[in-house]
């Protein structure tokens, strides 16, 4: 089965749900690729299935749409606060999801391998990391929130306070990927360890991961609610 949105392309082969994003060579988090992502992930629900979660061209994603995030501070943390959402999703989803990351992942990008279960990159000149305070933004508490839950700690104020940008190689040791392979062997791999994935017990799978997240996922509802303003 195949399904394609304007951004976002959805395939079912074998029990693995594939998710393509394709927003621009940038592959920009904009209000419609996370609506369009969310379809998605609605449709993987319903099949059951773990997804694999990659992109087009060399850059998974650069971040947030920029168009955006320079209308002001209102419509950048409406974006903000929906793509942290997203990250809620992804962390809590009751099957197993794995970031196939082909090529540099930055700000949100980045984000994304934190909010996935299992992320592999690829071999190459490419940049993973949090650029956010480099460029003049002070990280937002959901942010903040899951890069301490998934950076190693050696790596976690290099990456939050100091911008630190990695490779492949050493973006593995930080805690944003788990295994890094030829370019090759990127999608391959990705179905190959979701497959094994959809080989566990699905309520198993999904309760496990509540109860392993469960101190993690409150911290980051009320991260969420500080961002949006409905708590102080």
């Amino acid at each position: 089965m195949r399904i394609a949105n304007e951004l976002v392309s959805y395939e079912l082969a074998d029990g693995v749900a594939t998710m393509v994003l394709d927003n621009g060579k940038a592959n920009a988090i904009s209000y419609e690729l996370i609506k369009q992502i969310n379809q998605c992930l609605d449709r993987a629900e319903a099949d059951q299935a773990p997804v694999v979660m990659t992109s087009k061209g060399k850059i998974f994603s650069a971040g947030y749409d920029l168009q955006v995030m320079n209308q002001g501070m209102q419509a950048a943390m409406g974006l903000v606060n929906l793509g942290s959402e997203l990250s809620r999703r992804l962390l809590s989803f009751p099957h197993p999801v794995v970031a196939a990351c082909n090529g540099h992942a930055m700000a949100k990008g980045a984000f994304l391998l934190l909010s996935a279960d299992m992320r592999i990159g690829i071999k190459g000149p490419y940049k993973i990391g949090l650029n956010e305070v480099a460029i003049g933004l002070a990280l937002h508490h959901a942010g903040i929130a899951i890069a301490e839950y998934r950076l190693s700690p050696n790596y976690f104020q290099r990456s939050v306070l100091c911008a630190e940008i990695f490779n492949p190689e050493d973006a593995r040791q930080a805690g944003f990927l788990d295994i890094v392979v030829e370019e090759s062997q990127l999608l391959s791999s990705a179905h190959s360890i979701a497959l094994q994935l959809k080989g566990l017990n699905t309520a198993a799978f999904k309760d496990t991961k509540l109860k392993v997240r469960a101190c993690f996922l409150a911290r980051l509802d009320k991260a969420i609610g500080k961002d949006s303003g409905s708590l102080e």
